[in-house]
């Protein structure tokens, strides 16, 4: 069974945001921390604003995802399978002023041990997460997705 642990390096997974997501680079994207139940990630306002000088609506999509498959590719721990993003949902609360800051907390334990089970048994296993942009306290992006992991070739 997989188990996260053999990758947890958060250098690691900003290396793989930034080799294989391109515009994690542009978006000036940072891990902040993973400790097992939560990675958090950043990414400057500067380069990340719209109009009216608040955070732009696809960037904040695009960070809450990124939280998302970050956490669950260092939960799955194994370089040879793949995550993607089969569905999501976003609502905003409130404007984006400052720094973004996505948080993709750990799900149940009961939604982890089916997700393993799944991908144990059929090589592939479904997950939903979800993941948070919060500012001054308050939750500003409200992020679920389907994420999907699936064995290589």
């Amino acid at each position: 069974m997989l188990h996260s642990g053999v990758l947890r390096d958060i250098n690691e997974i900003e290396d793989h945001f930034h080799r294989l997501i391109p515009i994690t680079q542009a978006m000036g994207v940072r891990v902040e921390s993973y400790d097992g139940q939560q990675l958090v990630l950043q990414a400057p306002i500067t380069l990340n604003h719209n109009h009216l000088g608040t955070a732009f609506g696809g960037s904040l999509n695009t960070l809450a995802t990124l939280a998302g498959y970050g956490f669950l590719w260092l939960e799955v721990g194994d370089p040879q399978y793949h995550v993607v993003i089969r569905e999501s949902s976003i609502v905003f609360h409130r404007p984006v002023q400052r720094d973004l800051r996505a948080i993709c907390r750990r799900p149940t334990a009961e939604a982890l041990a089916e997700f393993h089970d799944q991908l144990t048994r059929k090589g592939r296993g479904r997950i939903r997460l979800t993941s948070t942009l919060e500012e001054d306290g308050l939750v500003a992006v409200q992020f679920e997705g389907t994420f999907v992991v699936v064995r290589g070739e």
